[in-house]
């Protein structure tokens, strides 16, 4: 006890320097100024970010991260074992480091002002999203007829990188009210390594604040796929609230002439507006489950067939934790999809 106690009296500087940069990072989101400075830095400073990583076919974060994560096993055990103050030094040193970086890089870019103090003020019933709702599904219905599809029916992404260029391409075109972000002029958009780990997560994609590249799960069911990439491609322009990352990869997708793009996406708007009326309203939502095209109806029980195959306990961990990090960025969480959709209503007002 004694040794445990002295190694960290010998280092308590390091952890004074991290709590004091806890209390700072705080203080700082509660002042615009501050968040405006932190959003320009990140404004003047991603293309450039992007270009240095976009060079390399594969994902550099990741093996960046795996490096990390078997360093810092490394110091951990070592510490366990030797309880050496210089081990903890490190280990002080290489948090307080990746927190000041993450934090001038990214972190502030969730104190942003938000997109709907942006949009005109206006109350909606639950009629309204029954509205949008059916609006939603007549939408997917005739694009559904018009993508490509499998041997056995199921929908079929033709091209990849046709859809990574059109979001980069629509991402010029964002409502100036909305937004005066720059569009990102280069792709950096990579199947993450972890891709099979992440079938048994329900982590879809991921944006890396180190290296500004946007990772997602290409074994994904392809009705998620395209959506996917227009949101993590969204973090990429520095929108770091999830559901503002979606509401932009909603606008980039609305008036694209690329079908894939577009059905994934009013794909992921139906739904997302059955699940926050479910609640309320299960025998609508059934109803409306019902009235899915044929089609519809095989790509939702390819969904639902990827879902079941890969359940585990994984998908809760990372569920419950990815909620705790939402809701410490003062997000909804992962469990709500209802600043999305208030966004989305507002919008379409």
């Amino acid at each position: 006890m004694d040794t445990k106690k002295n190694i960290f009296i010998k280092n308590k500087f390091w952890a004074i320097i991290l709590v004091a940069q806890f209390s700072l990072f705080y203080i700082l989101s509660k002042v615009d100024f501050a968040v405006d400075f932190f959003s320009e830095f990140f404004e003047r400073k991603k293309n450039f970010h992007v270009s240095v990583f976009s060079k390399f076919g594969f994902s550099v974060g990741d093996v960046i991260y795996t490096f990390v994560s078997l360093y810092l096993i490394y110091l951990i055990i070592h510490l366990i074992r030797k309880k050496q103050s210089l081990t903890l030094k490190r280990l002080f040193i290489f948090i307080n480091i990746s927190y000041f970086v993450y934090q001038c890089s990214w972190g502030m870019l969730y104190f942003q002002t938000p997109i709907i103090e942006k949009l005109q003020k206006k109350k909606f019933t639950d009629n309204d999203l029954k509205n949008l709702t059916i609006k939603y599904l007549r939408l997917c219905k005739e694009t559904r007829e018009k993508v490509s599809e499998d041997k056995n029916g199921i929908f079929l992404i033709k091209d990849f990188r046709e859809i990574e260029l059109e979001i980069l391409s629509q991402q010029k075109n964002l409502p100036s009210q909305i937004t005066s972000k720059n569009s990102v002029e280069m792709l950096s958009v990579k199947p993450s390594l972890y891709n099979n780990i992440m079938n048994y997560t329900g982590i879809l994609g991921y944006y890396n604040p180190f290296t500004a590249e946007s990772q997602f799960n290409p074994n994904l069911p392809s009705t998620q796929v395209p959506f996917t990439l227009a949101h993590e491609m969204s973090h990429q322009l520095g929108f770091a609230r999830e559901q503002e990352a979606s509401f932009i990869a909603y606008l980039c997708a609305k008036n694209s002439d690329n079908l894939d793009l577009r059905y994934s996406t009013q794909l992921y708007v139906l739904k997302s507006l059955l699940r926050n009326l479910s609640l309320k309203n299960a025998s609508f939502v059934n109803e409306i489950l019902s009235q899915y095209s044929d089609k519809m109806k095989k790509d939702r029980a390819s969904e639902l067939d990827f879902l079941k195959t890969h359940e585990s306990v994984l998908s809760d961990v990372f569920g419950f934790t990815n909620d705790l990090f939402l809701k410490s960025n003062q997000q909804d969480g992962s469990i709500t999809y209802s600043y999305f959709i208030t966004l989305l209503v507002l919008y379409e007002a």
